[in-house]
């Protein structure tokens, strides 16, 4: 991925739709990520297929897009990145035990 290309770069955020898991990464071509996440045969993200995208950020310059996405994976596990991002935690949370047994 070049870094000096002038063009904008995306903070994207994925989430699985077979497990409650969330990627965050950095790309100028988020849609053509998202098709490698998908259409890899190996590494962590080829265990939670499939993704979608749930959260696309625009950002200037690699610099910038890197800042956030550093801020928002240092909130990962957390409620912090909720309150970051927006998103609705609920269809990530895992039921209390007993909960479906």
């Amino acid at each position: 991925m070049s870094r000096v290309s002038g063009r904008p770069y995306f903070v994207y955020i994925l989430r699985s739709e077979s497990a409650p898991r969330f990627y965050i990464g950095i790309s100028e071509d988020p849609q053509h990520r998202l098709q490698q996440h998908n259409q890899s045969g190996r590494g962590w993200t080829a265990r939670y297929r499939p993704w979608v995208i749930v959260l696309l950020e625009r950002y200037p310059d690699y610099r910038t897009a890197r800042q956030r996405e550093i801020l928002l994976k240092s909130q990962k596990s957390g409620r912090g990145f909720f309150q970051l991002t927006g998103l609705n935690p609920s269809p990530c949370e895992r039921p209390p035990q007993g909960v479906g047994s």
